[in-house]
């Protein structure tokens, strides 16, 4: 029997409890929040604000209720302030909290950046439920909005104001909406939106935004930018990325890492005993370079609160092992499906030298079903190889067709380490309504094969 304390309550915290109370139910399990719900989907909350999910509720998939059920305390509205490993205790709400293993669950917090009056009525951030709450709000009383950051929150609240009839300007400072991509799969999915509703939508590239303007009620009004330009509206999402957690770690003398994430090892052990930490707030691996990311996504969340918890309960040299990432992601503006997984070849190239790869590269537009076939859609995928050794490096797939299935398949390539002659033997599933003879992501790697036997 141990004590297991955790900190954070969003998805690596709970995913922790649950776990660790089946594996060893004599366990004394105890999770703190400083928020007032535990739970809960954040990726949902755009869908929310949208209107696809009617309640917020549906977004909180256990209650504390239901842990407490379990044999697990849960702690709403505690906030951590110190830990002190010496006295394997913890300051919560001005009171020490022993415990026999900790797992730091802090999650990530928005990137604020330096912009005057940031902080004003009416300019708000997406993280928490209650963000989403007020964001809605504002919405539905609103006839313009802007959004700072053209990333993956940025595309989902696009599609939510458009889908509930706003007008709305896209303010970002890098060159290209969705820069994790390579140039042009930015500028296809640019070019979609703008099509579909450039009455509606603007976008403004390389603008430094230097002021935020209230009205005489002292509630937003408009933004400045470097440039000069000005833009209006009702109100401001800043959605320009986040940050893990990571004060109360740092305080503590857990290790750091270059992302600026907790470093763990495979096992999701900090670099002091019987501190674990799970979640936004750690650093991953990339799997195909080794190299350290940082990457907020519930799945990893999800993924290595469950390692940390079976490790909790035993041997942590023959439990479960977190060995990374790919960086695998995927959204959608409406009916246009937006993903990737492993490196675009650009990254490719500017790692290039250090990692040992002469990247190539395919990129195929194809129907994802029997062009004959009615509800056929046009989908782009792109595939990055490394010519030095003939691996996969990654995938980059847009379009209105089935493009999620095709990037989940070069995702299980990657893993597995497949070359390019192999995947061209791997045996994929034909019908006519659900692919053509030869798929889109054969002929792509069709094109890699030759440009392989290239001298």
């Amino acid at each position: 029997m141990k004590k297991i304390v955790i900190i954070g309550g969003s998805a690596a915290g709970p995913k922790t409890a649950a776990k660790a109370k089946r594996m060893n139910p004599e366990n004394i399990i105890e999770l703190y929040t400083d928020e007032n719900i535990i739970s809960y989907s954040a990726c949902g909350l755009p869908y929310f604000i949208e209107g696809t999910v009617k309640s917020i509720n549906q977004l909180i998939i256990r209650t504390p209720e239901d842990f407490e059920k379990q044999g697990i305390k849960v702690f709403l509205n505690h906030k951590a302030q110190k830990i002190l490993p010496e006295k394997k205790c913890v300051i919560i709400n001005d009171k020490e909290v022993s415990y026999d293993e900790l797992v730091i669950c802090t999650g990530a917090k928005p990137n604020i950046p330096n912009i005057k009056n940031i902080d004003m009525n009416g300019v708000y951030f997406l993280r928490r439920v209650s963000d989403g709450i007020k964001i809605k709000e504002a919405m539905q009383n609103a006839k313009r909005a802007i959004i700072v950051g053209g990333g993956y929150i940025g595309i989902e609240l696009l599609e939510a104001f458009v889908h509930n009839g706003l007008s709305v300007s896209i303010v970002e400072s890098r060159s290209r909406l969705m820069g994790i991509f390579d140039s042009e799969f930015s500028d296809l999915i640019k070019n979609f939106i703008l099509e579909r509703d450039g009455q509606w939508v603007d976008m403004h590239f390389n603008q430094e935004i230097v002021e935020f303007v209230a009205d005489e009620d002292g509630k937003f009004a408009k933004l400045i930018t470097k440039s000069g330009l000005e833009l209006e509206a009702d109100f401001c999402v800043v959605a320009s990325g986040v940050r893990p957690n990571v004060e109360l770690a740092y305080n503590a003398g857990v290790k750091i890492g270059t992302k600026g994430g907790i470093v763990t090892d495979v096992a999701m052990k900090t670099n002091i005993e019987h501190i674990w930490a799970a979640g936004d707030c750690t650093e991953v691996k990339c799997m195909i370079t080794k190299r350290p990311m940082y990457l907020s996504l519930g799945t990893i969340a999800n993924k290595e609160g469950r390692v940390a918890a079976i490790n909790i309960n035993t041997d942590p040299k023959i439990g479960e092992r977190f060995e990374g990432v790919l960086g695998s992601a995927i959204t959608k503006y409406f009916n246009y499906t937006i993903a990737l997984t492993g490196m675009t070849q650009e990254n490719a190239a500017k790692l290039g030298d250090k990692y040992n790869i002469q990247s190539i590269s395919a990129t195929v537009i194809k129907k994802d079903k029997a062009g004959y076939m009615p509800d056929s859609e046009n989908i782009t995928i792109k595939l990055v190889a490394n010519k030095k050794t003939g691996k996969l490096l990654g995938a980059q797939g847009v379009g209105t067709g089935d493009v999620n299935k095709r990037i989940n398949t070069v995702t299980a390539a990657l893993q597995s380490g497949l070359t390019i002659d192999e995947f061209l033997h791997l045996d994929l599933a034909y019908a006519p309504p659900y692919s053509s003879t030869i798929d889109i992501l054969l002929t792509a790697a069709y094109r890699l094969k030759s440009q392989m036997e290239d001298s």
